[in-house]
């Protein structure tokens, strides 16, 4: 998965870099929000950021914000990083867009397992997405269906966009899920039973003799 690093402090930011990298993560990092804010317009998006509150450019709480306005901005996992521990600085946090709120100093062990929640729930919204995707493709195949379709009065074939008249089974098969099985209804089978000459039965279940 892609993380964004963002702190103003080089040591603490090549750490994060590093540990990220042994998380099996791809981290990018950078200085201030200036930066961000290019990596934020450039793209693709992170899956996680992990974002100073405090930085020259842009603060944490702007990004965050400006993260969420960007498409496919509300799947980014955030996580606030600062010093600011109070409980209105951690509801300004997560209100401003923040997924997960983290307070320095911290524990490594700490931070390692809020990252992971934050893997799990970006895969998930991933997973998501897909599913949706996958609905939406299959809503569109039934729209195909949907309106008015010309079809013969006599040959009950049906009229294709391109003016080319095929049957309604291989119509039906190529735009649906659907498949075809063959009987005969009751009242065709009286009609091919007359035209057979078939006038008794051997039981009462009228199969003709």
């Amino acid at each position: 998965m892609r993380a964004l690093v963002a702190d103003d402090d080089p040591v603490l930011r090549h750490a994060l870099s590093r540990q990220l990298e042994k998380w099996r993560f791809a981290p990018t990092a950078y200085a201030d929000g200036v930066e961000v804010r290019r990596a934020i317009a450039s793209g693709p998006l992170p899956d996680i950021a992990i974002i100073d509150w405090n930085m020259p450019g842009a603060d944490g709480l702007t990004l965050c914000q400006e993260i969420r306005h960007c498409p496919q901005g509300d799947k980014v996992y955030i996580i606030l990083l600062t010093s600011n521990g109070g409980k209105r600085d951690i509801v300004a946090g997560l209100t401003s867009g923040a997924d997960d709120y983290v307070v320095k100093p911290f524990e490594w062990d700490e931070l390692q397992a809020r990252v992971r929640i934050g893997a799990r729930t970006a895969g998930l919204q991933g997973l998501l997405a897909d599913r949706v995707v996958e609905l939406e493709e299959a809503l569109s195949r039934v729209r195909q269906l949907s309106g008015l379709l010309p079809i013969c009065s006599y040959c009950k074939s049906i009229r294709t966009d391109d003016d080319y008249w095929q049957a309604v089974e291989s119509y039906l098969v190529e735009r649906s899920e659907a498949t075809f099985t063959h009987g005969i209804c009751p009242a065709c089978f009286d009609k091919v039973k007359e035209s057979y000459g078939c006038t008794h039965t051997d039981d009462e279940s009228g199969a003709p003799g």
